[in-house]
């Protein structure tokens, strides 16, 4: 029997560039061009100051662990022979959130305030996903 597959994202007018990206291997967020705030997920419009005019700019994708959650029990046939399984809150150093994975770390290493680096994962030809890894 094979493993269900994991849903994935479906990329849309907002964060299309974040997914364009991501399959250069480059990590991206939106900042608003009037206060300077960045924002993940990509929006129309800023969260601060209700501006549309926004830009994309390369981040730096280290970050550290906000928080984390490991699951233990199959709530979905996609997680059978995948557990246990991490999933993570990244605060990145330009302050937004990316709710990711890391990669070669066992989930029983993780720890809040770990250092952390983007690495990506190509998933199919279309989409690439930003995960993370523990920095050296």
């Amino acid at each position: 029997m094979t493993s269900a597959q994991f849903p994935l994202p479906v990329p849309n007018l907002d964060n299309q560039e974040f997914f364009d990206k991501c399959r250069e291997h480059r990590l991206v967020l939106r900042r608003c061009r009037d206060c300077a705030l960045f924002s993940h997920p990509p929006r129309p419009n800023c969260l601060n100051c209700a501006s549309d005019n926004l830009e994309w700019v390369e981040s730096k994708g280290r970050g550290v662990v906000y928080t984390f959650t490991i699951t233990r029990q199959p709530v979905s046939r996609a997680f059978e022979g995948r557990l246990p399984w991490a999933v993570v809150d990244v605060k990145l150093e330009e302050g937004v959130h990316l709710i990711s994975n890391l990669v070669d770390c066992d989930p029983e290493e993780i720890e809040i305030g770990m250092a952390v680096e983007v690495v990506f994962e190509e998933v199919n030809a279309e989409i690439t996903l930003p995960k993370f890894k523990r920095v050296s």
